[in-house]
């Protein structure tokens, strides 16, 4: 497991909760929500390039 990418998902994860948080306090529940929904896109798209690699690594194993 690439222990860079557990960082970065954390640092994603971190920096959308406080952005979060600061929205939702100053009245911008709606910016809240658009940013956490940003934050769990940016990750969804770097475990997806993984897991595509993941798959692609199966195939070539097994010559499918």
């Amino acid at each position: 497991m690439d222990i860079d990418l557990i960082f970065k998902i954390a640092a994603i994860g971190i920096v959308i909760a406080v952005l979060n948080r600061v929205l939702y306090q100053s009245g911008r529940e709606e910016m809240a929500m658009m940013t956490t929904l940003a934050g769990v896109v940016v990750v969804l798209m770097m475990i997806i390039s993984l897991i595509s690699n993941l798959f692609n690594n199966v195939r070539t194993m097994f010559h499918l």
